[in-house]
């Protein structure tokens, strides 16, 4: 088994282009050289690369956050992608900027795209590249959650996110190969 689709979570259009929650469709672009094809049956950005060898789809659902699962799904299931082949890589609000954490399966842990591609997928056990972006109240900010992701980092929060963005790429290579273990590792001692 390894990874055969990566999924950059986003809000589409440049009103989001920088702010927190497109955190998953930053590592995406780092992923790929050309610009990524609209797909309109799935809802999305959508085009095949090749890592480590092996060919391997990257897309950015163009439709809102909390509909990512439609993007996800239609693709998934046209390419007969299973949900332990599918890497999602979105924003965390638990993780300092600067973490990033992967693993398989858990709870949407309050992320609303995350509940919508376990509803398409019918299932939790999709692997997730968490991107630490920070709490607002961790960091000090007197902004509400839904605020703060929809806001651009501050320069040293971007710096910090950028480093983790690096490391979740650097593993991308072996999680196509399946090489979980090795992949976590390396993230795990790489990205404080």
């Amino acid at each position: 088994m390894s990874i055969r689709l990566i999924v950059g979570l986003g809000n589409p259009g440049p009103d989001y282009e920088q702010t927190r929650h497109n955190a998953g469709f930053w590592l995406v672009d780092q992923l790929t050289r050309q610009a990524l094809a609209r797909e309109t049956r799935f809802n999305g950005l959508a085009g095949k690369v090749r890592i480590a060898g092996e060919e391997v789809w990257l897309l950015q659902p163009q439709t809102f956050m909390n509909r990512s699962g439609q993007s996800v799904g239609a693709l998934a299931r046209f390419y007969k992608i299973a949900p332990e082949e599918v890497l999602v890589v979105h924003d965390e609000l638990d993780l300092a900027p600067g973490v990033a954490r992967l693993k398989q399966g858990g709870s949407s842990g309050g992320h609303n795209g995350l509940k919508d591609i376990t509803a398409a997928l019918g299932t939790q056990d999709y692997w997730r590249l968490r991107i630490g972006i920070g709490h607002p109240r961790v960091l000090g900010l007197q902004q509400d959650v839904a605020d703060f992701v929809l806001h651009r980092p501050r320069k040293e929060e971007q710096i910090a996110i950028d480093e983790a963005i690096a490391c979740g790429v650097e593993i991308v290579p072996m999680l196509c190969e399946g090489k979980f273990d090795a992949a976590v590792m390396r993230l795990h001692t790489a990205a404080k």
